[in-house]
């Protein structure tokens, strides 16, 4: 049987980043968010320290692919008020969203108290400012949309819960702090790849058929869970309707570095960058472990949600 030629091409020297290549103490280097900025790949990596618990970086790229690691971290837990209490035990897997001339970085925080999400901004990578913290427990991944619709921020989130078993759901927000209107969008598909789990990946980029999002999805195997990423593409005017959901995975843990390491059979991102060719960069964490970039043609990703389409719910 013939098979299909791969959706995502992956770069011929992966990792992009390992933490050899971080010039302070850590054990990982995954799960980044990117974005183009001023012409510079600006990627924002969590990485564990030598205690477990993680910490964000900051790398910039010319090309995208070749990454210098600033001398300090970017983003460590903060010592300074009600931030601090559910901060404690780690910041991790950053997604930056470019949202009227700044950038939203949303985050989980990890306490006693759980895992929420942390919203914080900037507008140079040099200073940063904490928002609020816009989840209760338990809520993992948080996405923002790059623009607002009807006057509302919109943003993609998944509640870790087992009685609608981890599903993205939609909320939205007039001023970034107070989110509501929520509703499930998308569920994972009894006996699929993507079965166990789906939660929202890279944040959604505007194309011409629509909001093309790069999820992550979970299937149990006997001897642990793989993590895949597929793509899903939302109506332009209403990101709440989704048109259609590839039905295959457009990428899975096939390199050495992606089928083991700290947590194995893992590919996971947090980060994709359209460019100005119709193509995409598509960043993604590797067992937890190192960075992995790859590209893919946008027509390619839209036709997968399209031609080869499963229902939402």
């Amino acid at each position: 049987m013939k098979t299909q030629p791969p959706i995502i091409s992956r770069f011929h020297k992966n990792p992009i980043l390992t933490r050899k290549d971080v010039p302070y103490p850590v054990t990982t280097v995954h799960n980044a968010g990117i974005v183009k900025h001023n012409g510079l790949y600006i990627m924002l990596f969590r990485s564990h320290l030598e205690n477990g618990r993680s910490i964000i970086g900051r790398a910039d790229s010319e090309d995208g692919y070749t990454f210098t690691v600033h001398p300090k971290p970017f983003l460590i837990p903060s010592t300074d008020t009600v931030f601090a209490e559910y901060e404690a035990f780690g910041v991790e897997d950053l997604r930056i969203s470019p949202v009227e001339n700044e950038y939203l970085l949303t985050y989980s925080a990890y306490s006693r108290h759980g895992v929420r999400i942390a919203l914080a901004r900037t507008r140079d990578f040099d200073h940063v400012e904490r928002v609020g913290l816009i989840t209760q427990a338990d809520l993992r991944n948080v996405v923002i949309f790059p623009e607002k619709f009807g006057g509302r921020y919109v943003r993609l989130d998944r509640p870790h819960s087992e009685i609608s078993p981890w599903s993205i759901w939609v909320s939205y927000s007039p001023d970034l702090v107070h989110w509501g209107d929520s509703r499930v969008i998308m569920k994972p598909m009894a006996y699929h790849w993507d079965e166990m789990k789906i939660g929202p990946g890279a944040p959604p980029f505007k194309t011409a058929k629509g909001w093309l999002h790069i999820y992550h999805g979970v299937f149990k195997t006997m001897s642990g869970t793989v993590y895949r990423l597929g793509a899903a593409l939302h109506d332009r005017l209403d990101p709440a309707t989704i048109i259609g959901v590839s039905d295959r995975w457009i990428l899975q843990p096939e390199d050495p570095w992606e089928v083991t390491g700290y947590v194995p059979n893992v590919v996971f991102t947090c980060g994709a960058v359209p460019e100005d060719d119709g193509t995409v960069k598509i960043y993604w964490g590797g067992a937890d472990t190192v960075m992995c970039a790859g590209t893919a043609v946008i027509d390619d990703l839209i036709a997968c949600c399209l031609s080869d389409s499963r229902p939402p719910l």
